[in-house]
């Protein structure tokens, strides 16, 4: 009797501290919230970029969480290493061919609603994974799982190119990716966790995640396509000002209460004084004949028509001859030189990547013989340094190309690829986790420089109508070398090791360096291309300016 009048009286004495600390918590949140907002440009940029981002974070966090559950899966299901990176490579197998055809519809569909449609597939088929209760039931619900993850690739390249502007899509993309590696972090963490208790039950949490995440995605307001009418940046009242002013247009930066037009680029080798005003003077003049919803026409571009680049008018005569079918509209872009690169490039880091997140804690529990509660802490310091490089390589490409330097968003992640080659390599041979830890945060964050600044160069690439279609080319190719990674890693590692496995895999790496130099040299007459096929002259209202 006493005894639970004691602790009736200290729960009394704690009620208070409680409710302090839930009302500071809130309080937290709520500014948390509220500054995010004002960095992301307004609640409805907001809305926008952070469920774009979970839409990528729930795909990331299934792959994270196959890899985190390996211990399980094969103590349960009696399988080894291969067929646990089968598990994840038949999901990007079968989604590398369904990209092609969601890709198509990305261009003539509604693209919210195909995102909130193939979300509530996605966690239908999570929840029917959990059930499985052998390999091979397992395996099938990983064949539907990968058509339903093809259906998010496409749309969400073309709807970022569509609500958000040509000038900011770096700064975008760093925003919007980094749900990818959070949600890496959520598999390896949270639901890995979880899965040490039981695969199924972490299965069954990513996929009832999914249904509210559907919801919010069919909110979202359908954009008008081309880029014409993208979701400016909220500005708040400045002192004096009209409490209720204009909206900025797309050709204003915020630079922190203040809106101003940036100025042109300066004068570099190939750019005279005075190219850029002038090339958009012809800009303006070609576009007069345009309708109000015309593509938008990028910083990139109109750096390449102050510089006097010439397009390939054979492509931009292709682009004109209005909607391609299927086959025409792959050979186009197949067609762009730097789009090729920059695909092969992204499959080379993207096959890296998806044997650290399936083999990752596996190699760090072996390599520095720690256990899974440190190894799972040790790879949220290492996707924090991948998180940081997220967010700060969109900026700086943006940056970058504003102050006239038009192949930022191919530079930038190159010397990215280099650096995370040559990091990778001390990290891996010692046996101190003290001594590879810096080593592997830094070359994670090079490693994931490359996305941002990537996928906003596809946009300044590709003619506005394609978006859709060209990414699911990319995300087809693309995928189909990344699947083919956690296969070909726990295949090689029941051979010749982990160890030695990451190390051979850093080949891939190399690879994507030097595609991505080489991109640097097709670039600008790709974006003139672009710039040439959204001016509605006949192919030939490009400006030609000329040093």
């Amino acid at each position: 009797m006493s005894t639970a009048g004691s602790g009736e009286r200290r729960l009394r004495r704690s009620a208070p501290r409680l409710h302090s600390a839930a009302q500071m918590a809130s309080r937290a949140a709520a500014y948390g919230g509220q500054r995010l907002t004002v960095r992301f440009g307004g609640p409805v940029r907001t809305r926008v970029i952070v469920t774009l981002a979970c839409i990528l974070a729930l795909a990331s966090a299934d792959a994270a969480t196959v890899g985190a559950s390996a211990t399980a899966l094969r103590s349960s299901l009696h399988i080894d290493n291969t067929d646990v990176g089968l598990l994840v490579a038949v999901n990007s197998m079968v989604g590398a061919v369904a990209a092609l055809p969601f890709g198509f519809l990305a261009d003539r569909v509604s693209r919210t609603w195909t995102l909130s449609v193939s979300i509530v597939l996605w966690g239908l088929a999570m929840v029917m994974s959990a059930t499985a209760g052998s390999f091979g039931t397992l395996l099938l619900w990983r064949l539907g799982l990968g058509v339903v993850t093809a259906a998010s690739g496409p749309p969400i390249a073309s709807l970022v190119g569509d609500y958000f502007p040509s000038s900011e899509r770096g700064v975008i993309y760093s925003y919007i990716l980094s749900g990818e590696l959070l949600g890496a972090g959520v598999g390896f963490t949270i639901t890995g966790d979880i899965s040490a208790i039981s695969w199924q039950a972490a299965f069954v949490i990513l996929g009832l995640a999914a249904f509210p995440l559907a919801w919010v995605a069919s909110r979202l307001p359908e954009p008008a396509r081309g880029g014409a009418n993208p979701i400016v940046a909220d500005r708040p009242p400045v002192s004096g000002a009209p409490t209720d002013p204009e909206p900025a247009s797309d050709e204003e930066e915020w630079t922190g209460y203040q809106w101003t037009a940036p100025p042109p680029p300066p004068p570099g080798r190939f750019q005279p004084k005075g190219a850029y005003e002038e090339a958009e003077r012809e800009f303006a003049a070609a576009r007069q004949v345009a309708p109000d919803d015309a593509p938008e026409i990028t910083d990139a571009q109109r750096l390449a028509a102050a510089s006097g680049i010439e397009p390939d008018y054979r492509l931009v005569d292709q682009a004109h001859r209005g909607n391609m079918g299927f086959v025409a509209s792959v050979r186009y872009v197949l067609s762009l030189r730097t789009n090729v690169a920059l695909i092969v490039s992204s499959a080379c880091g993207y096959y890296f990547l998806a044997g650290v997140q399936t083999f990752g804690v596996e190699f760090v529990k072996g390599r520095y013989h720690v256990g899974t509660a440190l190894a799972n802490l040790l790879m949220i310091a290492i996707g924090a340094g991948a998180v940081l490089g997220v967010v700060t390589a969109g900026p700086l490409s943006d940056a970058w190309l504003h102050r006239g330097r038009m192949q930022a968003r191919i530079l930038v992640p190159a010397l990215g690829a280099t650096g995370t080659v040559i990091l990778f390599v001390p990290a891996l041979l010692t046996h101190s986790v003290a001594t590879a830890l810096p080593y592997v945060i830094v070359a994670a964050f090079a490693l994931s420089t490359q996305n941002p600044p990537i996928d906003a160069a596809r946009l300044d690439i590709m003619p506005s109508h394609l978006w859709g279609r060209a990414e699911g080319v990319r995300t087809f190719l693309r995928t189909m070398a990344q699947a083919l990674a956690p296969l070909l890693f726990g295949a090689l590692s029941d051979v010749i090791g982990l160890r030695n496995t990451f190390l051979v895999m850093l080949l891939p790496l190399a690879a994507s360096a030097y595609f991505l130099f080489q991109a640097t040299r097709t670039y600008p007459r790709d974006v003139a291309t672009a710039a040439a096929s959204s001016v509605p002259a006949g192919g030939r209202g490009w400006p030609r300016i000329f040093p």
